[in-house]
């Protein structure tokens, strides 16, 4: 029973160090993915689910990338709102209460960050612990663990194309255990993108909240 109990033990072990190494692996061929990556454009449908009332709001939009970190972030009605980051700063505009708010940009500078995540910046060899999860629809899933857990980050799944390590679809955890599940329905990368797919005005009338100077959470944003 001794010898069996240890074989056991060490072929466990033995399992989790593979785990912990194939994990490590496709974290890596995604980091490599993602640095030859110079943009790209999606389509997208967000699940966000909230955890103590149980409610459960869909929403569809459409997503555009460019490095270094230039993102055009719209959702379609009933929940119409634009999310430009620039160079130089954030917006966000609701037009349903026709309203924009300029943020700092440190907000989405973190590995935590939802769109960090989202759009491969996220430095997940360093900043995370890895476990792989096997494979869901032909996609291999990922179990994220930040080693420095934030309010609006404190566990994250991502699910993987084989092939070629472009994130299909990710789940982001809070520390209220509130989930924000993003899946591409279209992905194109590479696209040739304009400057003024960055640009941001606020619409005539809309009232500008400046935010700049205040210390708020990253997950205000892009829920």
């Amino acid at each position: 029973m001794r010898v069996t109990g240890m074989l056991a033990l060490a072929a466990g072990l033995f399992l989790a160090a593979a785990s912990l190494a194939q994990a490590a692996d496709m974290a890596s061929t995604i980091q490599a993915r993602y640095e030859k990556l110079r943009s790209f454009s999606a389509t997208f449908e967000q699940t966000l689910t909230h955890k103590e009332s149980g409610s459960v709001e869909k929403r569809q939009g459409t997503l555009l990338f460019q490095k270094p970190l230039l993102i055009r972030w719209q959702t379609a009605k009933p929940h119409e709102e634009t999310l430009v980051v620039t160079s130089k700063e954030i917006w966000d505009y609701l037009a349903d209460e026709e309203v924009a708010y300029r943020y700092p940009l440190d907000l989405v500078r973190d590995s935590r960050s939802i769109i960090q995540v989202v759009t491969g910046q996220a430095l997940l060899t360093k900043d995370f612990d890895v476990k792989e999860e096997g494979q869901e629809d032909g996609l291999v899933k990922l179990h994220l663990y930040p080693k420095e857990p934030a309010p609006q980050m404190v566990e994250a799944l991502l699910w993987v194309e084989p092939g070629t390590g472009y994130i299909h679809r990710t789940t982001i955890i809070d520390f209220y255990g509130n989930s924000n599940d993003l899946r591409f329905t279209q992905f194109k990368p590479d696209v040739s993108l304009k400057s003024s797919d960055f640009a941001f005005t606020a619409p005539k009338g809309v009232e500008v909240e400046d935010r700049i100077d205040r210390k708020v959470q990253e997950r205000e944003l892009f829920k």
